[in-house]
């Protein structure tokens, strides 16, 4: 099955993920404030599709065409004419939702202004504001020929472009960067007139009103124009062999290459003249590949994530109440509860406070030895880390393995690593040939003599910012055979040389692509023997070609296939005699879907996993995953519970078929169901009983 037809392109399906994100703000029943803080989320991932996926294809063309393979390169040409249609599509779209939203917020007397519609008190205002808590933040680049442009500019900020007018003289250009780091992108004016009238204006055009100020004295000019810009960079970065520098050095300097790379976006204010346009063009080394479009007048939509509610609260989401596990609150200790049975949690709906504390009475338990943790990606303010810190403070021995290229979180992690070593911690810097992307936390102590090992295996980061918005599952374990395995996981980060076997973990790269296919192949075995076969999963992505050929084979062999599957998904189902058995849905909500779920039938006596590990080739053989499989019987209804709830979803389930058009799953006659709330009051009841 080696046909390019039997793939969804993964870049196109990725699109239609961030369409999915689209219609989320489109969505009149979603409160508006929180429509608006979609637009952020979409614009925030169409900039890491640039910078990652657009960057990869732009690279792979380079390389074909370096290489004389012509035909390679044209289908990548032809690819990226694809990609960049379907993005000048989205973005149409993505303009008129934004007008609809900011007209709809004047119904509720939220109006944002532009820095023409100010009134001449508002300008008074606006004028002294920048003067007091925006202009020390400014530092122009005046551009000439020795000023190498692409240096100075940063792909996670936004800029203004201004020409200086002299009559008689060349214009004269400069760069302006909008400081949304030092002070909030949104400036709510004081009240004209009634109180109920709020009134916003970015940033942006509170420098635009004022931009002549930055100049006088240093410019000669009689008139200036300022229009938005933003770039987007290559993500990747290579690291240096050099045996003389410390793994920690190379990633810093790895890191400043990125800051340097060449863009491979700039999006620009629609009404800048073409003169500034091919300025920019020159100064950047835009080539022919390279995107260059037009927008709106605000640019680096992502910082309407964080869009001010100054109306009414039911403007946006009211929050859920977290759950506290009655499995945990029954007992003095974390570790008299987990000795008592398995117990799952599911992020945000339950307390990530649970793990914070897991972590916490270990490090001053005097029976704890040893804390063992990974980690991907955590807060900038961690209280995991510092509990690790008190760890050591109390004489017990703590080993975490950190990997330091957790994209966009390298800097962050490089920062800990330090922190946690000066502090004495046992910090592993990973491996250099692969990413470390497990969720393991094993905390030995001591019982009647011997070690007791309490394990953690989840589905997401230990991080209690992102724990407040995706979805994950966190299972805890005195399972002492699983214990010892992921302690194995551990020693082999440690050492990539010793010799490791896995009964029941799923681990990449060693043996999760050879046990889920195992498993595909007992389904397939069941079904042509007469018996009903299922596969049940849910993932972020599924593009790995090898396990997509395994499915196909099973649907053929008649086994039913059901996925959730949040983005890019390159399997095409509903196909006559290739994949008629596979029903596949994609859910986006409030919360970001996350888990990493697998259900095989096994004749009835199901075999259910819970994993860090998507379906793509990356994960599969060149990270380190960790995927565990669930034997608590009260923790495997739970997950059959749950999928059940979300393959129910009336409301925001969208249909994937052999296009990705993103129609939403057809009710019917079924009563309204939106699983993300559902899901809360299953498991508010749960609790409760």
């Amino acid at each position: 099955m080696a046909s390019k037809n039997l793939y969804f392109p993964k870049e196109l399906s990725w699109l239609s993920f961030n369409e999915r994100v689209l219609q989320e703000a489109a969505d009149t029943n979603t409160p508006l404030i929180e429509r608006f803080r979609f637009l952020g989320i979409y614009s925030n991932n169409l900039d890491e599709f640039y910078r990652v996926r657009v960057a990869d294809v732009k690279r792979l063309i380079t390389i074909s065409q370096n290489d004389g393979d012509m035909n390679t390169a044209d289908e990548l040409i032809s690819l990226l004419q694809e990609v960049q249609q379907r993005v000048k599509v989205l973005s149409a779209k993505f303009d008129s939702i934004h007008k609809t939203v900011t007209k709809e917020l004047k119904r509720y007397n939220i109006h944002i202004l532009n820095y023409q519609q100010l009134e001449e008190k508002q300008i008074d205002w606006v004028k002294h504001y920048f003067r007091n808590n925006v202009l020390l933040h400014i530092a122009p680049i005046l551009l000439d020929n020795k000023v190498q442009l692409i240096q100075r500019l940063n792909d996670s900020s936004v800029y203004l472009d201004v020409a200086l007018y002299r009559p008689g003289r060349n214009t004269k250009y400069a760069v302006v960067e909008i400081p949304t780091n030092q002070t909030s992108r949104f400036v709510v004016l004081p009240p004209q007139g009634t109180r109920k009238k709020k009134q916003i204006i970015l940033l942006d055009d509170v420098i635009k009103l004022c931009v002549e100020e930055i100049f006088k004295g240093f410019v000669r000019f009689e008139t200036a124009e300022a229009y938005s810009f933003k770039i987007t960079r290559d993500a990747e970065y290579s690291i240096n062999d050099e045996i003389d520098e410390s793994y920690v050095d190379k990633m810093s300097e790895s890191m400043k290459q990125r800051l340097i790379a060449e863009p491979v976006r700039i999006i620009h204010d629609k009404g800048m003249p073409d003169e500034m346009i091919n300025d920019l063009r020159k100064r950047l080394r835009i080539s022919n590949i390279d995107t260059i479009q037009s927008a709106g007048h605000y640019r680096n939509f992502k910082d309407f994530i964080g869009f001010p509610n100054v109306g009414r609260s039911y403007l946006e989401h009211s929050p859920l109440p977290k759950l506290r596990s009655k499995m945990f609150s029954e007992h003095d200790t974390v570790f008299d509860a987990i000795a008592k049975q398995d117990i799952l949690l599911y992020y945000p709906y339950h307390d990530f406070l649970h793990f914070t504390e897991f972590v916490r009475q270990a490090a001053f338990d005097p029976q704890v030895k040893h804390i063992r943790l990974n980690i991907y990606r955590v807060a900038s303010q961690s209280r995991i880390i510092s509990s690790l810190v008190d760890a050591v403070d109390n004489g017990k021995k703590v080993t975490v393995v950190v990997e330091l290229r957790a994209r966009f979180d390298e800097e962050n992690n490089i920062a800990w690593s330090k922190r946690m070593t000066d502090a004495g911690i046992k910090v592993v810097l990973g491996n250099p040939s692969v990413k470390i992307h497990s969720k393991l936390c094993i905390v030995s102590r001591e019982e009647r003599g011997q070690l007791k090992h309490y394990t953690h295996f989840g589905t997401g980061n230990f991080n209690e910012k992102t724990a407040k918005i995706y979805t994950d599952l966190s299972l805890f374990t005195c399972d002492q055979e699983l214990a010892f395995e992921a302690i194995q996981v551990i020693e082999m980060i440690q050492n990539p040389y010793k010799k490791v076997r896995f009964n029941q973990l799923q681990v990449s790269p060693i043996n999760a692509r050879s046990k889920i296919q195992s498993l595909i192949r007992q389904e397939i075995q069941r079904s042509t023997e007469g018996h009903f076969a299922q596969i049940t999963f849910k993932i972020n992505n599924l593009v790995d070609p090898e396990l997509i050929d395994d499915l196909y084979r099973a649907s053929q062999s008649g086994v039913k296939i059901r996925g959730i599957i949040r983005g890019m998904c390159a399997l095409i189902p509903g196909v006559s005699g290739m994949s008629e058995n596979i029903e596949l849905i994609s859910i986006v909500d409030r919360f970001l879907e996350h888990p990493r779920i697998m259900v095989f039938e096994n004749g009835g006596d199901r075999k259910i996993y819970i994993s860090s590990a998507d379906w793509m080739t990356r994960n599969m053989d060149y990270r380190i995953e960790v995927g565990c499989p669930v034997n608590d019987a009260d923790a495997r209804q739970m997950i059959i519970d749950l999928l059940e709830l979300q393959f129910q979803d009336t409301l925001k389930a969208r249909v994937i078929d052999k296009d990705q058009v993103n129609a939403y799953v057809k009710r019917g006659n079924r009563k309204k169901l939106r699983s993300q709330i559902q899901i809360h009051e299953y498991l508010a009841a749960k609790e409760a009983n």
